[in-house]
């Protein structure tokens, strides 16, 4: 896409995501260092066959630690993962390969809480 990122409409940029579903991935922040930590679980509203939510257009009400990514926060949040297409667009690099979560990733459906650290990614699977 060769349109500027502050020029784009909300149509355009929805277009740019490459839906691997690696924002759908459950992250967990350290509460001393703050550092995040991706896990391969994934939130329970992903569809496994599309990379996409069930529950796009209300995922921020259902899951409020769900983060919607504008062309305003992009360039803020800087544990975005190196391959997503948002953040390749935002720094000017290419549009990734789509390589998607649903082939490592497990529902949060069947995760407990407390076995959230044992699925913990290395950042470079990213």
């Amino acid at each position: 896409m060769s349109k500027k990122l502050p020029n784009m409409t909300e149509e355009e940029w929805e277009a740019v995501c490459n839906r691997c579903g690696k924002c759908c991935l459950i992250k967990i922040q350290d509460e001393d260092t703050g550092e995040i930590y991706y896990t391969d679980v994934v939130c329970k509203y992903f569809n496994f066959e599309t990379c996409e939510c069930t529950e796009y257009q209300n995922r921020c009400t259902l899951v409020p630690e769900c983060l919607k990514l504008t062309k305003d926060n992009v360039g803020k949040i800087s544990w975005m993962p190196k391959s997503c297409a948002y953040r390749c667009l935002f720094e000017g690099r290419p549009h990734p390969k789509r390589e998607p979560v649903s082939a490592f990733c497990i529902s949060e459906n069947l995760v407990g809480d407390d076995e959230l650290e044992d699925h913990i990614l290395e950042r470079e699977d990213l």
